[in-house]
Parts: structure tokens; C-alpha cells; sequence
């Protein structure tokens, strides 16, 4: 399955956005008092599971953006690609 640039970008934008809203959460889950502790556990799972949603969509986001940039300098033609100009060729 290829992945289009519009694709990688709205997933990098998604695991952006869950690290920036969870780590307004971590900042405010530590400000609570006088709560359960299974409260602290439940809202921790919560925060880690959704932090390596984060990575991994982050990394297929930056993978597939990474190979359609490799598949167009493929695609440049003799003399134009950055392998060949770096190559001497």
C-alpha cells in the first residue's frame, strides 16, 4: 500500500497532537489530590498506550514521507537525483 504525502502528513499531525494533549494531561493528572490509586493507574496505562500510539504513527508518518521523497529523487532522470550529483557523476 502506497502511502501519499497527504496521508504521512495527517499522520504526523495526529501523533503530534497526542503528545501535545497528553502531555497537558500528564501536567494536570499531577496536580490532582486525594484520589484513588487505581485512578492514577487507569489514567497511567491510558497515558502510556496512547504516547506509543504517538511513536508508532509518527514513525509510519515519517517512514512513508522519507520513501516518497527517495521515490522521487528515483524518479529526477540521469544527473538530476542528489545520489548522482554526490557521486560525481
Amino acid at each position: 500500500m502506497r502511502i501519499t504525502r497527504k496521508i504521512s502528513a495527517l499522520l504526523l499531525g495526529v501523533a503530534g497532537w497526542n503528545v501535545v494533549t497528553y502531555a497537558t494531561f500528564i501536567r494536570n493528572l499531577a496536580k490532582t489530590e486525594g484520589r484513588p490509586t487505581g485512578y492514577y493507574v487507569a489514567h497511567t496505562v491510558l497515558i502510556v498506550v496512547n504516547l506509543a500510539i504517538a511513536v508508532v504513527l509518527g514513525r509510519i508518518g515519517w517512514q512513508a514521507l522519507k520513501a516518497e521523497k527517495a521515490e522521487r529523487a528515483g524518479e529526477a532522470g540521469p544527473g538530476q537525483g542528489r545520489d548522482e550529483v554526490s557521486a560525481g557523476r
